[in-house]
């Protein structure tokens, strides 16, 4: 009797810990479900995680077109961002007017291709070169994609306010006017920023990633990198009305002495006309110097077509100047914070690059960042994003490389190595076929290869040295072609050298190229 007590009190003990044990096991299993549905959660939606938070993921410097397109770019992923902007106005630049048709493909990949569209934004297909009353036409190599690739020229503001308004859209983005006056750190690492509102009033702002893009006159660049900056040329700028220019659609370069004059549209009525002035000084606008420089010394070589609306222009003096900044990308890796932009990396305007390798440098970090689900361990986060500075490189280091060779070969000079060479591009971009398309694909940011670059660079040098050397060479002609040849590699090498040989054309030699996401 003992014993069946026993054995039933011992069964019931075993059945009770049987149905502890699986609703517990239920319980847990749907205790997960529910984590891992908040999960999927946090990751679809822009509006749910950090909404509740005071904390953003990301601070933003600057809603230029770099900032904005990056607000616009986390907010999407999730992110909780806060853009801080000085002037939250519509800018009126008389740069940043042309986006070349990579810039364009990467505006399509941030899902930013409509900022393009109701601002009057006339597209871009190619460019028309100008020198001695010749000219030579030359088209992007767009068959291979979508009718709707190609470059767009706009006003410079109008772009800028609708990406602003974009990023504004997303509830997980704060836009606020406000000056930055410095970066907030401590014990190395960079906590936010301090910053001034549009009201006078000192505020801080923290996260656990700053992301400084406040533009080429930036005041916060020096403790994120070592910069060096050049300006080599200022544009002067005018806009011509109700003109037709020789070739519609298309980018126009004058081949002028001293330097290049640029033509191009921005809207359906107006061309911007740019006139590159070597060096930092220009003559005054004010009393009337400038405008005596564009009549006499620009006016002659402008093309007929454009000759009367290029006067008229001048004479409305509607003139305005700014400087050309070129300055290679030194970063200095620092907890907490990241440079981006101009801020970070400037090249000469002639091509038009500027905003690609912006755009092109958002879908690198956003790739490095989507992995991510915490930003809070600084050191860990510095160390992984040091892989950002070698995975934009070919794509900056082709457009900057290319910027700054061409800026040089297309000054006039009184050196006559320098003048073959000058009239050697132009004659091989004439060729047509691979001649020009190739180079084309390069400047247009479609085909940003390196090694790309360097060949049909010196193949511009060596066609020079051909046309030198016939039907007869000589021993002047020879030492010529000998200085041409000297002249192209001293134009070409020091600027692969301040980009970053190793890591231009072998980037997965780089350590930081296979940087894992932090862990944790």
């Amino acid at each position: 009797m003992i014993e069946y007590m026993l054995g039933g009190i011992i069964a019931s003990l075993l059945g009770f810990l049987f149905l502890y044990s699986s609703s517990s096991y239920l319980f847990g299993k749907k205790k997960k479900k529910n984590v891992k549905q908040e999960d999927n959660e946090c990751v679809t939606s822009s509006t749910k995680c950090n909404l509740n938070s005071n904390t953003p993921d990301v601070i933003i410097v600057g809603a230029g077109v770099a900032g904005a397109a990056l607000a616009y770019t986390l907010g999407k992923d999730g992110r909780q961002v806060h853009v801080i902007e000085r002037d939250v106005t519509e800018p009126d630049r008389i740069v940043g007017e042309l986006l070349q048709p990579g810039g364009y493909l990467k505006l399509v990949e941030l899902g930013l291709e409509d900022c393009v569209e109701e601002i009057d934004a006339q597209r871009v297909l190619g460019y028309a070169l100008f020198k001695d009353g010749k000219n030579a036409k030359l088209t992007y190599p767009l068959t291979e994609f979508h009718k709707d690739v190609a470059g767009r020229s706009f006003h410079n503001g109008r772009f800028i306010q609708r990406m602003r308004e974009k990023a504004a859209t997303l509830p997980n983005v704060r836009l606020e006017q406000g000056t930055v006056t410095s970066l907030l750190e401590e014990n190395g690492t960079i906590k936010g920023v301090s910053y001034k509102t549009k009201t006078g009033e000192e505020l801080q702002a923290y996260a656990p990633l700053t992301v400084v893009c406040d533009g080429c006159f930036s005041n916060l660049r020096r403790s994120l990198c070592s910069p060096k900056v050049e300006v080599p040329s200022c544009f002067v700028g005018l806009i011509l009305e109700n003109c037709s220019l020789p070739f519609p659609n298309h980018g126009h370069v004058v081949l002028g002495d001293p330097s290049p004059i640029l033509f191009y549209p921005i809207s359906s009525t107006e061309v911007r006309c740019l006139v590159d002035v070597p060096g930092q000084k220009v003559p005054s606008i004010s009393n009337g110097e400038m405008a005596n420089y564009l009549k006499t010394v620009v006016a002659p070589q402008v093309p007929p077509q454009l000759y009367d609306s290029f006067l008229a222009a001048v004479e409305k003096r509607s003139i305005r100047t700014m400087p050309n900044r070129s300055m290679p990308a030194a970063p200095l890796p620092t907890p907490g914070a990241i440079l981006m932009g101009d801020a970070f990396n400037m090249r000469h305007p002639l091509t038009g690059g500027g905003m690609t390798v912006a755009l092109s440098d958002i879908v690198v970090l956003q790739n490095l960042l989507k992995p991510l689900r915490d930003l809070n361990d600084a050191s860990s986060l510095c160390r992984y994003l040091e892989s950002f500075y070698t995975l934009r490189k070919p794509v900056a280091s082709t457009i900057n490389t290319l910027a700054g060779a061409l800026y040089k070969v297309f000054c006039a000079s009184p050196d006559q190595a320098r003048k073959e060479m000058r009239q050697a591009c132009f004659d091989y971009l004439s060729l047509g076929g691979v001649f020009s398309s190739g180079p084309v694909a390069l400047l247009s940011g479609l085909n940003p290869r390196p090694l790309s670059l360097v060949c049909h660079f010196f193949a511009v040098a060596i066609f020079g040295v051909g046309r030198l050397l016939m039907p007869f060479p000589s021993p002047k002609r020879l030492w010529l072609g000998a200085r041409l040849i000297s002249g192209a590699s001293g134009i070409i090498f020091p600027i692969i050298k301040a980009e970053g040989f190793r890591q231009m054309f072998f980037p997965a030699t780089v350590p930081a190229y296979y940087r894992a996401p932090p862990t944790k």
